[in-house]
């Protein structure tokens, strides 16, 4: 182990001390016996001095390695682009971000009621087959394939892709849901976080951006990266689901942060098939999930609008 910088100054002034008190002691001595060998000694002892001088850090150097000893080798912070895509997706994607998702359950509500989600191991299972099989692998795939023709300029294509997206929706309530969010999520980043080919890109559609179109269309505007658009966009949509299903179980703090641990691989899986995924690969085998998607519209009591 390295000897520490502030004990390696100290010894090595010490060292610097004694020497210099023996070429006094030796000086002394030859001045007491013969001034023949007087002129030589000297001449020693100055070179003894020198070359110790000349080999030992200075307690300048001693301070500066002191100062960057607790600096990791090779830390570094984010690039101007790196910082500027993590502020955004941490924007647009936070439930401050006023689209109105709290106000949405996509059928827990339904699920609840009936029994379905009592518990965190229940509320748990319900959401990896809703992400894994059914809504959140779709609307990850759209997003995909939205944010590569955004980015390529591709609008015919574009449109047609939010055709399909806003047709794939399995309720009346779902489609309020989806297109209401997608509406607010584009009008919003038009008014605060506008970008060049925005305007366009949304003209260009013949139908209502729902949320995952939108979002990956306003990110492949801003050239914020893919991959990391789908794991936080999956990651908002997973919380939302949570935040609903925890007022309505009801689910304590930790519980919900517990179903959300469980969920942790299931987001990767999801947005690693959704990013190999064609438009032909789009399906859904959550039949439950979107029969509450249905009786929710004839709910007798609702705290929620899906």
């Amino acid at each position: 182990m390295p000897m520490p910088v502030t004990h390696m100054a100290t010894t090595t002034m010490r060292t610097m001390t004694m020497a210099i008190m023996v070429t006094i002691t030796m000086i002394i001595t030859a001045m007491t016996t013969t001034r023949t060998i007087m002129p030589r000694m000297i001449m020693d002892t100055i070179t003894i001095i020198t070359t110790s001088i000349a080999t030992t850090p200075t307690i300048t150097t001693a301070t500066s390695m002191l100062m960057t000893t607790n600096e990791p080798v090779t830390g570094r912070g984010l690039a101007e682009r790196e910082a500027a895509a993590l502020y955004r997706l941490m924007t647009w994607l936070s439930p401050a971000f006023p689209v109105g998702g709290f106000s949405y359950s996509s059928g827990i509500e339904w699920a609840v009621e009936a029994g379905d989600i009592t518990d965190v191991a229940t509320l748990a299972d319900w959401l990896d087959a809703m992400l894994g099989d059914g809504s959140g692998f779709c609307d990850a795939t759209f997003l995909v394939h939205t944010y590569r023709v955004a980015e390529a300029g591709d609008d015919a294509t574009l449109s047609d892709i939010a055709e399909l997206a806003a047709a794939f929706v399995p309720s009346r309530e779902r489609q309020l849901e989806t297109t209401s969010q997608g509406r607010a999520f584009i009008e919003i980043s038009r008014a605060a976080w506008d970008v060049e080919g925005l305007d366009a890109m949304v003209a260009a559609c013949r139908a209502p951006l729902v949320y995952p179109v939108a979002v990956g269309v306003v990110a492949a505007m801003h050239g914020v990266p893919l991959a990391q658009t789908l794991h936080a966009f999956l990651h908002a949509l997973v919380s939302n689901w949570i935040s609903a299903a925890s007022r309505l179980v009801p689910l304590g703090q930790t519980d919900s942060q517990r179903v959300l641990v469980k969920l942790e691989s299931a987001v990767a899986a999801t947005a690693n098939r959704a990013l190999n995924a064609t438009l032909d690969d789009l399906g859904s085998a959550t039949f439950r999930a979107d029969l509450a998607s249905l009786r929710h519209e004839t709910q007798y009591t609702r705290l929620f609008r899906s």
